[in-house]
């Protein structure tokens, strides 16, 4: 299993919840909860693995 870093910010106008994976393109999603943002997450990112592993843009170290 990969684990992946997402970054999980509030919009303050539509107060929805949006999270990207840091350099995985494609790789992001909104809702209205955190429970239902990490639920999307996880759906776009295995979508995103069945085309093969990504090509990273950035790592953390």
């Amino acid at each position: 299993m990969k684990t992946f870093t997402a970054i999980v910010e509030r919009c303050l106008d539509t107060e929805l919840y949006v999270g990207y994976v840091p350099g995985f393109p494609g790789a992001h999603s909104q809702a209205e909860t955190l429970d239902e943002l990490n639920e999307n997450l996880r759906e776009v990112i295995g979508m995103l693995l069945e085309d093969g592993d990504p090509d990273m843009d950035t790592f953390f170290v």
